[in-house]
């Protein structure tokens, strides 16, 4: 018994140098293999305490999933009102694509990539991700960091850490800026313009310019102000919470679904515009010159003032 218990003690011993070192070939090999484990154990967790909660607190549950029902039938029938709605875009707007695109997956965290730091951590893939890209992560309904695939594994940098930025607004005026990880429960937004008017409690959101977030999520509010000589630096506290990093929602594609593919001058209301005649269903042609010269053109008079030239000094 005390020689299993010295070779689990090793063993772990063993595990925690490894981690520890920062060799990236010997770290990927050891996560290639605990992660399914932990994954596993996670998803046996987490089927338990559903089981436990079916038995246990079924009464609450089903009083609370009436009231969410509730609530659900009036949001369906306003997006019944919606879809509709919709429809008739699609009507004028044939080319616009109709097929929901995967914009957002859902990402749990299996552990961190190392046990003395809390602002990087390892997520489960989902399928069809790019290698080195950029993606953006939700918590709740507030910025939690970005992620990117690393040697088949999806690494996710929270907003403690320096690797993570993105591009943000600043105030009701939507001041530009980029935000960069500093610090538990802290981000640096730089590259201000120095005469913009930020000041201590604007409100941080994500701008959607990088292809990173959507735009007007929340990220933080200014608690400090630095004024340097080319540019104005931003102090914000986080919305996130960096010590429970759970579940995220990983932003996939940030374009917007309705308008891919849209070409204004192949719609039925450009052409019922300029040619209001049900039969002219045809395709404009940029190419082609169409003249709307008027007939009352109005040309220059000839002066009545006999213009005399100027002699040389």
């Amino acid at each position: 018994m005390k020689s299993k218990l010295l070779i689990f003690i090793l063993l772990l011993s063993l595990l925690t140098v490894a981690l520890s070192q920062k060799d990236a070939r010997v770290v990927n090999a050891l996560l290639s293999v605990i992660n399914p484990i932990k994954q596993a154990y996670q998803t046996l967790i987490h089927q338990l305490e559903d089981k436990s909660q079916n038995y246990i607190f079924q009464k609450e549950s089903i009083k609370k999933l009436r009231k969410e029902n509730r609530i659900l039938r009036t949001r369906l029938l306003e997006q019944m009102h919606y879809i509709d709605q919709v429809k008739s875009i699609y009507e004028v707007l044939p080319n616009l694509t109709q097929i929901p695109l995967e914009n957002i997956f859902i990402a749990d965290t299996i552990s961190y990539v190392q046990l003395n730091s809390f602002s990087q951590i390892i997520l489960t893939k989902p399928e069809h991700l790019q290698e080195n890209k950029l993606y953006g992560l939700i918590q709740g309904d507030v910025v939690g960091g970005i992620a990117t695939v690393n040697h088949d594994q999806l690494y996710g940098f929270l907003t403690s850490d320096q690797k993570c930025r993105f591009s943000v607004f600043i105030g009701d005026v939507k001041t530009p800026g980029i935000a960069i990880g500093s610090k538990a429960d802290e981000m640096i937004v730089k590259f201000i313009p120095k005469w913009s008017k930020v000041k201590e409690g604007d409100k941080v959101i994500t701008s959607g310019l990088d292809g990173i977030f959507f735009s007007d999520i929340p990220v933080g509010v200014v608690t400090k102000i630095e004024v340097q000589s080319t540019y104005t630096i931003a102090h914000i506290k986080t919305y996130n919470d960096i010590f429970h990093p759970e579940i995220f929602f990983l932003i996939n594609d940030t374009t917007p679904s309705l308008n891919k593919n849209f070409d204004h001058n192949t719609t039925d209301l450009a052409i019922s515009k300029h040619f209001p005649s049900p039969q002219n269903k045809f395709v404009l042609d940029p190419t082609k010159h169409i003249d709307q010269t008027q007939e009352d053109v109005i040309e220059p008079e000839t002066p009545l003032e006999s213009m005399k030239s100027l002699k040389k000094p």
